[in-house]
C-alpha cells in the first residue's frame, strides 16, 4: 500500500499523478512537461516589460531584474532619450518572449 504522503523534495505531475521529484522538470513515468514552480521573489516577464516600455529611460526595468549597474547605466544616459529607446525595445521582447525562456534567464 503506498502512502499518499509527499515529503519536501517531492511533488504530484500534473497529468498522472505520479510522485516525482520537484525539481523533475519531465514526468519519468508519463514524460509530460511540468510546470514550472514559481519561487518566492521570482520575476515577471509581464511587470518586468510594462517598466521596460514605460520607465525604460529610467532604468527601471534592469533594477527589477536584478541588474543594477546596468539599471545605474540607463539612469546615467537617461537625458539623452536613448536608454527610453531600447528600453521600449527590451520591453516588448521580454512581453513577447516565451515563459520558458525568461525563467532560464533572468529568474
Amino acid at each position: 500500500m503506498e502512502s499518499n504522503i509527499v515529503d519536501d523534495n517531492e511533488k504530484y505531475c500534473t497529468k498522472c499523478g505520479a510522485v516525482i521529484n520537484k525539481e523533475a522538470v519531465i514526468c519519468p513515468k508519463c514524460g509530460v512537461r511540468q510546470p514550472a514552480s514559481s519561487t518566492p521573489g521570482s520575476r515577471n516577464k509581464v511587470a518586468a516589460g510594462v517598466l521596460g516600455i514605460l520607465l525604460g529611460g529610467l532604468g527601471a526595468h534592469k533594477f527589477y531584474l536584478g541588474q543594477v549597474g546596468v539599471g545605474i547605466l540607463y539612469l546615467c544616459f537617461s537625458w539623452t532619450m536613448i536608454p527610453a529607446i531600447i528600453g521600449l525595445v527590451e520591453g516588448i521582447i521580454y512581453l513577447t518572449m516565451c515563459d520558458e525562456d525568461f525563467d532560464m534567464k533572468y529568474n
